[in-house]
């Protein structure tokens, strides 16, 4: 399901900060481009990044707001800045996942139900979105930040359940489970937790983004809308959760053993 935008709206804490940002960048007289070029240590990041501080879109972390500041010559006033108004402001929930997706150096993934959008095959986004066509072109669209030269690693645990449930008939789910043994993009791991009533991932799906800033935003769905979280309690349950379900995933190659034989077994 897309989140609702609402990108009329930004950040009221979030907001400030970026314009002070702003100033000092333009003070130096560079353009987002030559800021960007800059960061992390001449590494760099998306000018579309720098933007999205700038306008209260997203926020940075203290580590992110000390590097700029020493580079924009601020003499510590955006990191008092960031302890003021950033620190505890939590990403707007009407931000834009896609946008934090498409950004993403890594996402790590648990899904209960169905597979990950951003490895379902065109058939099984059919099924599952009943036929929409909108709605299926923009799924497959979102795949193409796997096609990248440089594409975020991607985790994708799954409980065993989604092997099982039919989605589409035998046929779209042969071609789907196949399609987890030999996805089309690298840096793709997949596993499969075995289905167990009783550890904490039996809540609901979840996605965890983790930003070139090495900043972290969750996903979650509900039967409303999916929101976004950003407070660091709330990406430190998300983390444990993680963990634990990891900790239970079956390793790599027994995964794809299994998938292997639920295509045999059940979808042939």
């Amino acid at each position: 399901m897309t989140p609702r935008r609402n990108k009329g709206k930004v950040s009221p804490s979030l907001l400030p900060f970026g314009r002070r940002f702003r100033r000092f960048r333009e003070a130096m007289g560079w353009s987002q481009e030559n800021l960007a070029a800059r960061a992390r240590g001449g590494q760099g990041v998306t000018p579309q990044y720098i933007g999205a501080i700038e306008t209260g879109r997203t926020r940075c972390t203290l580590e992110f707001a000390k590097e700029m500041d020493e580079a924009l010559k601020a003499n510590g006033e955006l990191v008092a800045l960031w302890e003021d108004l950033v620190k505890d402001a939590a990403f707007p929930v009407w931000f834009d996942w896609v946008s934090i997706e498409d950004s993403a150096e890594a996402l790590e993934s648990w899904q209960t139900m169905l597979v990950h959008g951003l490895l379902q095959t065109p058939a099984y986004a059919a099924a599952v979105l009943h036929g929409n066509a909108e709605a299926i072109e923009a799924r497959l669209k979102r795949q193409e930040i796997l096609a990248r030269e440089d594409p975020p690693d991607c985790t994708f645990l799954l409980d065993e359940g989604v092997l099982y449930r039919e989605v589409g008939g035998p046929e779209v789910m042969r071609d789907q489970l196949e399609h987890l043994l030999n996805p089309s993009y690298d840096r793709i791991t997949v596993q499969v937790v075995p289905s167990h009533g009783e550890h904490i991932g039996n809540v609901g799906s979840f996605t965890c983004a983790t930003l070139e800033d090495l900043t972290e935003v969750a996903y979650v769905e509900t039967v409303a809308r999916g929101f976004t979280m950003g407070e660091v309690e709330d990406i430190t349950e998300v983390r444990r959760a993680l963990r634990e379900i990891r900790s239970l995933a079956l390793p790599i190659g027994q995964s794809a053993d299994l998938i292997s034989r639920t295509v045999k077994d059940r979808w042939t």
